[in-house]
């Protein structure tokens, strides 16, 4: 059986354990390096209304 982990699949994987504890979208944006919060909703697989509803609620 081969292996599919790789470097991407390993960043996707912290960027979700982050998200998930923290709640905290624009974090993970910053850290992922993504302009536009769209691509990090898209990147972790989260519901884009309640990515940028809880993204306006978080204080930057």
């Amino acid at each position: 059986m081969r292996s599919e982990y790789g470097t991407h699949s390993l960043r996707r994987t912290k960027a979700s354990i982050i998200y998930r504890a923290t709640g905290n979208l624009r974090a993970v944006q910053i850290l992922l390096g993504h302009s536009k919060i769209e691509n990090t909703v898209r990147y972790l697989g989260i519901d884009v209304e309640d990515a940028l509803a809880l993204a306006e609620n978080t204080e930057i």
